[in-house]
């Protein structure tokens, strides 16, 4: 307490405007709702699948220095000491054997280089390890391609059961009404039984379905959760106003195709695989090559040599060293042509590929160009489905109309109001599956489609 009574009074109002402030800020935080954007970031940070296929793309990218250090000069050096000891036995002048022992120490050392000259197995290494790199590459890629779509499905299923379950309160609400409306003209003595028997049963499905829909949305965001590795809280919706339609016409298709073959990820690893395959065969029949080094080496020796003991040697040696294999017992020829089915069986996985890739290409393609009119149909239909209502409370109130006609009508309203969600959102997630096969589904995509997005949000 004394500590603060000595603080200077402006000190004490700057801190109380400091804390104030970032009560405010974690306030704000607190409520902002987490987006598309902020999804997806999380998930390249956290995900397992991702992180484990950059670990696997670290670790195949190593594959090429290795293979080109086998190319690059060997130098090698070696010492040892020894102590020797020589027992030696010789006849003398009457023919009695006498034997000298004699204790020393020897020493060598030895400085060695070799410089690969000629090396057709090791340089087809060097070119198949770049094929193989290409593979990691192309399968990181196709990983965030996948993590792009996953997020984005996860996302938008947890907005659409969202969307469900208010649509479902909604028409419990409706319900209720009626059914109390129902009751009170039967006691007034203007209802009939069945009107109150209709509402009754149409409310008490609509709690089994607001059961269901409350599982479902917790389903989908705890699969949400998992992907973010955190509580996703309140998520931002989506925004009618800001929903661009992309109007892509059919003749776009080819195209759209090309583009997939040329940078799907599939096809580029596919297509590193067949290079590495092609490269195995080199390396096979490099099998029946001669290799070509370059040797240099420098020995330091003493007394290594029994019968001078005492001696010191110092040999330097530069040369050329021409190994030529013979005969491997057709070790050789079997490696070639296992290697050439292997090029066989990758070429048919790239053009089976390429065939799927085409399909998938063309259902993406047609969910994004038929989403549009389907999402303007279900428009009108809204617009049409609430004249319904409207205009069967109003035959109701004139006595043209039942009860029943109106539950249709709203039925009816709330039947369109979901298959309009659900097209919406399935527009979107085709938009990011068709940009995931052409490889163009990274954050710039995504940054985009959360671009549509309310940017402040109530909770769901």
């Amino acid at each position: 307490m004394a500590a603060l009574k000595n603080k200077l009074p402006g000190q004490s109002v700057f801190c109380t405007r400091l804390l104030i402030g970032a009560g405010l800020l974690a306030a704000c935080a607190v409520a902002r709702p987490m987006d598309l954007m902020q999804a997806y970031d999380a998930a390249r940070q956290t995900d397992a699948v991702l992180l484990a296929s950059r670990s696997a793309a670290e670790a195949g990218r190593e594959r090429l220095p290795q293979a080109k250090a086998q190319l690059l000069p060997n130098v090698g050096a070696s010492l040892s000491r020894n102590q020797k000891q020589l027992e030696s036995a010789t006849p003398g002048l009457l023919g009695i054997e006498q034997t000298a022992t004699s204790r020393y120490g020897s020493s060598n050392a030895t400085l060695s280089l070799r410089q690969p000259l000629y090396r057709p197995f090791q340089r087809a290494l060097v070119r198949q390890a770049q094929a193989q790199v290409d593979d990691s590459d192309a399968a990181l890629l196709r990983d965030e391609q996948n993590l792009a779509v996953r997020v984005g499905s996860a996302y938008f299923e947890a907005l659409l059961a969202g969307d469900q379950l208010e649509l479902v309160l909604m028409q419990k609400s409706v319900y209720t009404r009626q059914l109390d409306g129902a009751r009170k003209a039967l006691v007034a003595g203007s209802g009939i039984r069945t009107d109150v028997d209709e509402a009754q049963a149409r409310l008490d499905m609509v709690v089994a379905q607001e059961l269901e829909a409350r599982q479902n949305l917790e389903y989908t965001r705890r699969q949400l959760e998992v992907m973010v590795s955190q509580s996703p809280g309140v998520l931002a919706t989506l925004d009618v106003q800001k929903l661009v339609l992309d109007p892509l016409s059919a003749r776009q298709l080819d195209d759209w195709t090309a583009r997939a073959e040329q940078s799907s990820p599939d096809v580029v690893q596919l297509k590193a695989q067949l290079e590495a395959a092609r490269e195995e065969v080199v390396k096979s029949r490099a099998g029946h090559l001669p290799t070509l080094d370059g040797v240099l080496q420098w020995t330091r020796s003493e007394s290594e040599n029994v019968l001078a003991p005492k001696s010191r040697y110092t040999d330097t040696s530069v040369g050329l060293q021409l190994s030529i294999p013979l005969y491997s017992g057709g070790a050789v020829d079997s490696a070639v042509r296992q290697a050439i089915a292997n090029v066989n069986r990758a070429e048919q996985q790239l053009e089976a590929a390429r065939r799927d890739l085409g399909v998938r290409v063309h259902k993406e393609f047609r969910g994004v160009t038929e989403g549009v009119p389907r999402i303007r149909a279900l428009e009108q239909a809204v617009r049409s489905a609430d004249q319904m209502v409207l205009s069967s409370q109003k035959s109701f109130q004139a006595g043209t109309r039942t009860v029943l006609d109106i539950l249709n009508a709203e039925q009816q309203r709330m039947v369109v109001l979901r298959d309009l969600s659900q097209a919406r959102y399935l527009y979107l997630v085709s938009k990011i599956r068709l940009l995931a096969l052409v490889g163009a589904a990274d954050a710039a995509a995504m940054s985009e489609i959360n671009s549509m997005l309310k940017t402040s949000n109530g909770p769901k």
